[in-house]
């Protein structure tokens, strides 16, 4: 097997530490790119998307901490519609800081506890 990149390496291994104290509960899954963040909300034991949000179709599209706070913001409307209240954060190999950590705290105060 190759070697894996770093960003591989450290989603691997903040995947594994989630697995084990889940305990069976959703998963908020994030991703950023240079011009876009997504944010999906995951049941693992069904293997279904729950709820979704992104900046794909937003007016304020764009990577920046403003338009990663909306999607928190609508991840945890979409949560609540969906009925789920409670999540783990799934960072990937992303370091939880700047447009990850702004996601995640406006999905806190959306209500969404983790």
């Amino acid at each position: 097997m190759a070697k894996l990149s770093l960003f591989e390496r450290r989603r691997r291994r903040v995947r594994t530490a989630l697995k084990s104290v889940s305990g069976g509960k959703p998963r908020l899954s994030v991703h950023r790119t240079g011009k876009h963040i997504y944010a999906q909300i995951i049941d693992d034991a069904a293997g279904k998307t729950l709820a979704a949000a992104s900046t794909l179709g937003a007016k304020n599209s764009g990577a920046n901490v403003d338009a990663a706070k909306q999607v928190g913001s609508d991840i945890a409307a979409a949560a609540k519609k969906a009925g789920v209240t409670t999540v783990v954060f799934d960072r990937g190999g992303f370091l939880f800081h700047g447009r990850v950590k702004a996601l995640a705290d406006a999905a806190r105060e959306g209500g969404l506890e983790f």
